[in-house]
């Protein structure tokens, strides 16, 4: 993995957790300190989820 292309994942991973997470919050009615760190790693999973899915459809 050349440098370039680790600063992409890293990137795209980033990317994909901060949309997640912003639609997390958007659909729960409360937010409170258990919420937020479900939401974190719920986001966490589906970024690398996305990121595998995204790849296995372009091949790459």
């Amino acid at each position: 993995m050349t440098p370039r292309s680790a600063l992409f994942t890293v990137v795209e991973l980033l990317g994909w957790w901060l949309t997640l997470g912003l639609l997390w919050l958007v659909l729960i009615s409360t937010v409170d300190t258990l919420e937020l760190v479900v939401g974190a790693g719920s986001a966490f999973v589906g970024a690398f989820a996305a990121r595998g899915a995204r790849r296995a459809v372009s091949g790459t």
